[in-house]
């Protein structure tokens, strides 16, 4: 490891930005905010460099997250997190995988600002009570408490994803599978009974605004695929350190499809269309913790 605190621990700071704004632009910009302070500050009277850093990342994160928070609230149909191209080795770290899934940091988005920091600091990252109470300006006490509501609320939303990799694979090949023939019956095989769909257009393309309930909805629609995109083959890639699909019929990723697996069958569809949320998918992001 680097004996720069900056470079040692910049990708977490990247890591716990994205993980606050679910926007790898926004994180990268706090990111950059991040260091600009700490190109300022004294580093003699900076006694832990990592508490010191993830305090300010924080910090500008929150700030961000306000101003975020009013412009979803004009977003045009459903608002999902910006995906991530991961390396494969992230997979190997269980619970910071799970931490990054698309299932995962939707949920995130219905705490608010203060819960989804002390949310994220303290059951991903183990930061200290105390340390996070300096972050987000309250008492180790009160942060405590919030913590406790916000792993309860946490909890009761996100989806069931205790699969290994290989399981989630083999399920995403055999959805994938059925998408590009069409094959309804080979949906209905690979689909929760409850199944739900999500897709991000942002206004901009073509996408369902608002969520799918139900494996004979979604089948019925995902098996139109070979009539509106005829040729087009879907491949396969690592988003959010899970394996994931993408949809690119001419040369360029066109939709970034994420699922959430249990049981074998899928859960959870994310569908990611947005061209602002997919132009930076051409770089694998590196996160830590």
């Amino acid at each position: 490891m680097s004996d720069d605190p900056w470079v040692a621990h910049r990708s977490l700071l990247f890591t716990v930005a994205y993980e606050l704004l679910g926007s790898a632009a926004d994180a990268e910009d706090v990111v950059q905010e991040t260091w600009l302070r700490w190109d300022a500050v004294d580093r003699a009277q900076v006694r832990d460099p990592r508490a010191y850093l993830v305090q300010v990342v924080t910090r500008q994160a929150l700030n961000r997250l306000r101003t975020l928070a009013r412009r979803r609230e004009d977003y045009v149909g459903e608002w999902l997190p910006e995906p991530v191209l991961t390396s494969p080795d992230v997979a190997e770290d269980v619970e910071l995988a799970e931490s990054l899934s698309l299932a995962t940091l939707t949920v995130l988005e219905t705490l608010g600002p203060a819960e989804r920091a002390v949310f994220v600091l303290r059951e991903v990252f183990d930061v200290p009570y105390d340390e996070i109470a300096a972050a987000v300006g309250k008492r180790p006490a009160a942060v405590r408490q919030i913590a406790h509501r916000a792993r309860e609320h946490v909890a009761a939303r996100r989806p069931r994803m205790a699969v290994d990799r290989a399981e989630h694979r083999r399920v995403l090949d055999r959805f994938v599978a059925a998408v590009q023939d069409g094959d309804v019956q080979g949906l209905l095989d690979v689909l929760a009974p409850d199944v739900v769909l999500l897709a991000d257009g942002g206004g901009e393309v073509q996408a369902v605004r608002v969520p799918v309930h139900g494996s004979r909805k979604v089948a019925r629609l995902l098996s139109l695929f070979p009539q509106r995109a005829p040729g087009v083959r879907i491949g396969r890639v690592w988003l959010n350190g899970a394996p994931a699909a993408r949809v690119d019929p001419a040369g360029e990723f066109d939709t970034a499809v994420s699922v959430a697996v249990a049981e074998g069958r899928i859960t959870h569809l994310f569908l990611v269309r947005n061209p602002r949320k997919l132009q930076r998918l051409t770089d694998e992001v590196v996160v830590s913790r």
